[in-house]
């Protein structure tokens, strides 16, 4: 196994027009969750993932499984939960750059996730364990349930890369700040945004936050800085590596969750870290250029001809 991730994955409705939500008569359905995108993306790119969560014994729990099972993403581990149902969440396009989303989480099955949900000879066969400040955020079990993968992961040299991926609806500023932090101590790989690392650390400098958290235990910090792509950091080196023109921005959202497929897949076929920078800016910027959380994650031909001409142009 290449990549295992946890947490939870809702269905999404998006009303079929744009404007305010009360206006919506009709909607598509699709589904999304952080980690189920950052899996997906990555199953698209050739790697052998798979994703830990519980989804209600609903029609909506059997068609996110079905529908992530259909990715090639094992859900082996995923559970079904008889007592509580599958969260849903709706998504309101007033124009390209105001994109609201309303959750309807609250007491959802994956938010009776535990430590028991977690089986340790399946975890310890992974290269990477993904995890995201989200999971946590959801109930005090699933809170537990991410220190243990973390302990589990550490015992058997699972590389631990994190997305903060903050959600300030779901907890308070001190709690999230607190509990972020501590999960970022114990992680290998940290790939904030700017406004995180700000929020996090009250520091505004890239160079200044990614300071702080090599501090806190990190060996490697990838910073995204919107349009303008991410930055790497290391004790010995760091880089901006520049994003992707996007003329028309279509969907913004799920655009960091493709920056992360995009650059574990580049580390897990050994490229050089700005090499993977590279390509995580290019599959979030792809993300962006199609309606929908997972509609626009590309495959391995689709990213390599998109990075080649925009080299080519940068190269003239």
């Amino acid at each position: 196994m290449d990549v295992v991730t946890v947490g939870e994955t809702m269905v999404l409705f998006t009303p079929i027009s744009k404007g305010q939500l009360r206006n919506a008569h009709t909607f598509s359905k699709t589904y999304a969750g952080a980690e189920s995108n950052v899996a997906i993306g990555l199953s698209r790119l050739d790697h052998q993932v798979g994703w830990i969560s519980r989804v209600g014994h609903d029609e909506f729990g059997k068609s996110v499984l079905s529908f992530i099972r259909g990715e090639g993403v094992d859900t082996s581990q995923v559970q079904l939960d008889s007592e509580a149902a599958t969260g849903v969440f709706f998504k309101e396009v007033r124009n390209p750059k105001d994109v609201r989303v309303t959750y309807y989480r609250n007491g959802s099955a994956a938010s009776r996730m535990s430590a028991n949900d977690l089986d340790e000879e399946y975890l310890k066969k992974a290269k990477y364990l993904h995890l995201s400040g989200i999971t946590p955020a959801l109930s005090a079990s699933c809170y537990e349930m991410v220190k243990e993968a973390i302990r589990i992961a550490k015992k058997h040299s699972v590389t631990i890369i994190f997305d903060p991926n903050v959600r300030r609806s779901l907890w308070s500023e001190e709690q999230a700040r607190r509990t972020l932090l501590e999960i970022a101590e114990n992680v290998d790989i940290i790939l904030p945004g700017i406004d995180e690392g700000a929020f996090l650390l009250g520091e505004k400098e890239p160079e200044k936050i990614a300071k702080r958290f090599l501090e806190l235990g990190p060996s490697l910090v990838v910073l995204k800085v919107g349009a303008k792509g991410a930055y790497y950091f290391t004790e010995t080196e760091s880089k901006l590596v520049p994003g992707y023109l996007v003329e028309h921005v279509v969907d913004p959202v799920g655009a960091g969750d493709g920056f992360l497929a995009g650059f574990t897949s580049g580390l897990l076929d050994g490229l050089q870290i700005e090499e993977a920078v590279q390509r995580g800016n290019a599959v979030g910027a792809m993300v962006t250029m199609v309606e929908g959380d997972v509609e626009g994650l590309p495959d391995k031909q689709e990213i390599e001809a998109f990075i080649k001409p925009n080299i080519e142009d940068v190269q003239r």
